[in-house]
């Protein structure tokens, strides 16, 4: 079995984070970085804590890009040919990314917080606000050969408070930046002759936002927009007609072109940003310098009143000439500049502030990212609709299962809520609305169209995947809190625990009715899990017993398998003969089913051990007490099994030689709780931890008393803990996946085309395929090319092969290469437009091979399903594009009928 799993996908939550959370009231605070596109307009990019979502809008499909930054993600900025990302934390910590192929070129730390990052309009710099200055680095090009990856062109400096936003103008000469001191500073990139940096001071409250106007010859205006919703349009003018004059002349501007590049050679400018000297003279400052001698005056002043909310986000869309205005209070604006006339307003929702709002190239499209919802919505405005609009559980996710296919993950949250999945594109296409009135505690999945659903509200609840409502609901005879789910394998007994009292309840699926209520349990009742082939449920509870009943035989002994501490998860194996169990002392133990005896047992305190809490007084190292696995499920062979708990671990053991094979660390995050390793006492007090606050930019830390050290404004926070509340597999075999605090982890094999070759001898090479496709012997062909196992020469040999040979191919194709050959159509059937073409190489195997396959089926039951879900998926795309179809077909029809109608009604009067 391969373990090359990677990160794919971070599933429900698509944007923000928190920052922390209150201890005495449990309010949490709330953040999220700003949003951009790429060039093409069809790609959007958002900050989920520490990771960076890809959004395509044109296939709406999700992606995570490889990396990870240091802590939650305050900024990010793509350059305009989208080469490179820069990203930077709430700590300061910066990366340099190739976005196109997802590695971290270079890291390195800035001094003070960074609140905002702007690449120059030609690519060629990179500007970020460092606490109250603008420095301005140098983007690493190919180009020329540098020691350093960034190297510091120049700091700017002059604003009182720190820097909140910068903006570029278009011929990326001139900068300006707005501030928390309620001032706007403009600067010239290069060292300008006579040019003075001019400050603008006309607002009451800080800038959010700051925007050029003007062509790439001329600056028009500025617009400055501070929080409390002013909006002032400035305007600049030269001191006298004779300076105005002499600027026009093409001579006195070459003068002062010269003269610019000298100082800023002397000054410690590089000669290759000297235009003379570069030979592009072109490119120039022509904006700078028409700047010198200027006078900025505020010609307009706007305000944006609505109910005395403040403006959270500002985006500017320069070719059509559209402000898009954020509120607090969840209310969205869009303005026709420079005339600022209101042409659209909508609100996302109460008490939901917009944290960030961005406008694509053409203005059609506005993102709009709110953090305290983790919700991120794409709305054109034009037409009214969403283009996306993806909404993660209010707080947190708390369990999750797999559908039979593995095409649907469902989630269930703390909110009450129950989503559903596509595990292929990571969106959310279904909410089950007001499904619980309390936290959802587990769910699975009676068949591929009805998942059921268990509450501390006290009810278990069937919902059918068709019309997406619940049409069952399971009660017992008196109130009682659920705690676990299962479902036996017909879908036709549910059977749920809970915990107080310490009872297991049973109903019939069809009538929802109460079967029985088995009792022998003295403590909550926290797992349970069908027998896979069978009738024998395996209930887990806390007074450390796991009890076997078989439901199906009247009258039958149960057996308990005692453990010598609590048991918190239970799993069978495939095959139902072997049961997995963990306690809470981190012991993974393996039962035999029918004798009851213990098999293996594994110790995983030392593995799962690692991060160090807020409020521990130890390293983590020597606090492997507290670390245990909370859920544990075995892999689709059933050689192995995944386990996660209560740390940042999640390991992979052997079961028959009991070790570890493989240990993934779910995140990297340091602002979470449990991630750093290292005891450092000086930032620990009498009650815990003195450095713990809000990374949110609105947490300026309180005033210091006079004497101390630190600001302390006697608030106590708690950051969110890292922990792995849940684990799963999916029957493909090729996919995991891991709830944790901040979503849910999809890991898989899919993008993995390894060079793993099986019998291979010097007579194989991809020279002899390609020989012996010319003499169309297209089964030794398919053998070879499979011995390779090679993905891009399987494919060329099956789209070879003529469809009335594929019947006689697959006769030549041995049992040895069957599973090979099912893995490679499942991943070429997706995106291939040969859709009957291969849906006869699965006929015709299924019909030669059947009942070989029937013989083994755990051995090629992970291809089969595999290939069963990339079948499904495309036969529901298929579908729905040909309802579409005869949808309008009939619309044209009915219209054309119309048509002839009234001019027969017409040519008849």
């Amino acid at each position: 079995m391969k373990f090359n799993y990677r990160l794919r996908r971070l599933c429900g939550a698509y944007y923000g984070y928190q920052a922390s959370t209150e201890i005495s009231s449990g309010d949490a605070q709330w953040s999220g970085s700003n949003l951009i596109y790429d060039s093409s307009g069809n790609l959007l990019l958002s900050s989920v804590s520490n990771r960076v979502q890809v959004l395509d809008l044109k296939t709406q499909t999700v992606r995570t890009l490889p990396i990870e930054a240091r802590s939650n993600i305050r900024s990010l900025a793509l350059s305009p040919d989208d080469t490179l990302l820069f990203v930077v934390d709430v700590k300061g910590y910066g990366m340099l990314v190739n976005f196109r192929r997802g590695i971290v070129l270079h890291r390195f730390g800035f001094k003070k917080k960074v609140r905002d990052v702007k690449f120059s309009p030609d690519g060629r710099y990179i500007a970020v606000s460092q606490g109250k200055h603008v420095q301005v680095w140098l983007t690493p090009s190919h180009m020329h050969k540098e020691f350093s990856p960034l190297v510091l062109h120049r700091t700017y400096t002059g604003q009182a408070d720190d820097v909140e936003c910068i903006c570029w103008s278009s011929d990326s000469s001139v900068i300006a930046a707005g501030s928390g001191d309620s001032t706007v500073r403009i600067w010239t990139l290069q060292t300008t002759r006579n040019y003075v940096p001019t400050t603008l001071s006309g607002h009451k409250t800080g800038i959010v936002g700051i925007f050029f106007m003007g062509t790439d010859s001329r600056m028009e205006k500025l617009y400055s927009i501070s929080r409390d919703g002013a909006l002032v349009t400035w305007g600049y003018s030269h001191e006298n007609a004779a300076n105005n004059a002499s600027n026009d002349l093409q001579q006195d501007e070459d003068m002062d072109a010269m003269g610019d590049e000298a100082v800023n050679f002397f000054t410690g400018g590089s000669s290759d940003l000297i235009p003379s000297l570069s030979g592009d003279t072109d490119r120039g400052t022509n904006q700078a310098r028409k700047l010198v001698d200027s006078v900025w005056r505020a010609e307009k002043r706007h305000y944006f009143d609505h109910d005395g909310a403040e403006v959270s986000s500002v985006s500017f869309c320069d070719s059509g000439q559209i402000l898009g205005v954020g509120l607090s209070s969840g209310i969205f604006a869009l303005y026709e500049m420079p005339s600022v006339a209101n042409i659209h307003s909508l609100s996302v929702g109460a008490r939901q502030s917009i944290k960030s709002c961005t406008l694509n190239k053409t203005g059609d499209w506005l993102a709009l990212g709110c953090p305290a919802s983790q919700q991120l919505l794409v709305w054109e405005w034009r037409s009214e609709q969403y283009v996306l609009k993806q909404r993660g559980h209010a707080y947190g996710m708390s369990c999750m299962a797999y559908s039979p296919d593995g095409v649907v993950i469902c989630t269930g949250g703390e909110d009450g809520k129950v989503k559903l999945w596509n595990s292929s594109s990571g969106f959310c296409y279904v909410t089950m609305e007001k499904t619980h009135t309390a936290a959802v505690t587990a769910v699975a999945f009676a068949n591929s169209s009805v998942v059921l659903s268990s509450s501390l509200d006290g009810t278990v609840r069937a919902h059918d995947l068709y019309r997406y409502r619940t049409f069952k609901t399971f009660t017992s005879p008196t109130p009682v809190q659920f705690l676990s789910l299962a479902v036996d394998p017909s879908g036709e007994i549910v059977v749920a625990g809970s915990t107080d009292p310490f009872h297991v309840y049973c109903w019939n699926m069809q009538t929802a009715k109460l079967l029985d209520v088995f009792t022998g349990h003295a403590g909550p009742v926290t797992c349970m899990s069908f027998q896979p082939v069978g009738g024998v449920l395996a209930t887990a509870s806390w007074d450390g017993t796991v009890k076997l009943w078989d439901l199906y035989k009247s009258g039958a002994s149960t057996e308990s398998l005692t453990h010598n501490a609590d048991v918190v998860c239970v799993a069978f194996r495939p095959d139902g003969q072997e049961i997995c169990t963990a306690t809470v002392r981190g012991v993974l133990s393996f039962w035999d089913v029918e004798s009851g005896k213990l098999v293996h047992e594994v110790d995983g305190r030392k593995d799962i051990s690692g991060g160090r809490k807020m409020n521990d007084q130890m390293a983590a190292a020597n606090n492997a007490a507290s670390r245990y696995f909370t859920s544990v499920c075995y892999t689709a062979d059933g050689s192995c099994v995944i386990a996660g708990g209560n740390s940042k671990f999640v390991c992979i053991y052997e079961v028959s030689q009991q070790i570890l094979l493989k240990k993934y660390q779910v995140t990297f995050n340091r602002s979470l709780d449990g991630i750093v390793d290292e005891f450092n006492p000086r930032v620990q007090g009498d009650w815990g931890q003195t450095n713990v606050g809000s990374d949110d930019e609105g947490a300026r830390g309180a005033l210091a008393l006079p004497g101390a050290k630190r600001g302390d404004d006697g608030s106590r926070t708690s950051r969110v803990e890292v922990l792995t509340r849940q684990i799963a597999f999916s029957s493909t075999g090729r996919e995991w996946s891991a709830i944790s605090g901040e979503g849910l982890h999809v890991y898989s094999l899919d993008d993995d085309m390894v060079f793993d070759p099986i019998a291979l001898s010097e007579a194989i090479t991809p020279k002899a395929v390609e020989y012996k496709l010319s003499c169309r012997q297209f089964g030794l062909a398919l053998r070879m090319a499979l011995h390779l196992n090679e993905y891009s020469l399987v494919k060329q040999v099956l789209e070879a092969t003529p469809f009335g040979s594929i019947s006689h191919v697959v006769r030549t194709v041995g049992l040895e290469h069957l599973e090979r050959l099912l893995q490679y159509l499942a991943k070429i059937f997706p995106d291939s437009p040969h859709v009957e073409f291969y849906l006869q190489w699965t006929l015709e195997i299924l019909q030669t091979h059947g009942i070989q396959m029937e013989k083994k089926r755990s051995l090629y039951m992970r291809a089969f399903r595999a290939l069963f879900k990339a079948i499904n998926t495309r036969q529901e795309e298929l579908k729905k594009l040909c309802d579409e179809n005869r949808f309008n077909l009939h619309f044209l029809q009915d219209h054309a009928n119309l048509v002839l109608e009234t001019a027969f009604e017409a040519t008849a009067k």
